[in-house]
């Protein structure tokens, strides 16, 4: 039994491709390909997405639609850790957009994003210099940690490793890490990004 036809939007669009994206990767994605998966013609998408890069922005804009919070949490910061744990999310979700996604313009929903952002900072006596300086810190932390995480097939072989420190070449790393591998803190993301936020408490 053939699949029912999805009615064609920008919105059902751009979530193909972001399907696509997950599954096979942003290199697999194409006009071609999401009408496929659409079970339509292609020229057919060419009616709500003109060309690539507005097929690019669509996608942004799906994704940038992840992150925003359905209500802003009370007190400035626990809304930007809300905000940040959100959009941090998206990134784990689709680890390929870390990369692909850089040269897509903000549409409605990044628009959208930083009003967040912005409201969840507009009772503190912070000047926007301030704001913007630490919405930016935020946002390299979430992005950098994001990027870490999706890097795991480039982390040190632990065989390796664990022969080189007995080569005694190592002794600040033996006495670390020689009485077994330290586990990674599940709340280190949460960690560091609170401790972003105490520093600038403390300079405001």
């Amino acid at each position: 039994m053939s699949r029912k036809k999805i009615r064609l939007t920008r919105e059902t669009i751009a979530a193909a491709a972001l399907s696509i994206a997950d599954k096979e990767g942003f290199e697999a994605v194409s006009m071609r390909r999401v009408a496929r998966e659409l079970k339509a013609g292609t020229m057919s998408l060419y009616y709500y997405v003109k060309t690539k890069d507005d097929l690019m922005a669509v996608m942004d804009d799906a994704l940038m639609g992840e992150a925003i919070l359905p209500t802003i949490p009370k007190g400035w910061r626990r809304a930007i850790m809300e905000i940040a744990k959100s959009t941090h999310a998206v990134f784990i979700r689709h680890p390929w957009a870390l990369a692909a996604m850089l040269s897509a313009p903000p549409g409605l929903n990044a628009m959208r994003h930083m009003e967040q952002c912005l409201e969840g900072l507009a009772e503190t006596s912070m000047t926007n210099k301030e704001k913007i300086t630490l919405l930016a810190m935020v946002d390299d932390f979430v992005f950098g940690h994001a990027l870490r995480e999706a890097a795991t097939d480039v982390a040190m072989d632990v065989e390796f490793a664990a022969a080189q420190i007995a080569t005694g070449a190592f002794p600040r790393i033996a006495e670390m890490f020689g009485k077994g591998r330290i586990e990674a803190n599940k709340d280190r993301f949460e960690r560091g990004l609170r401790a972003i936020l105490d520093e600038h408490d403390r300079k405001s």
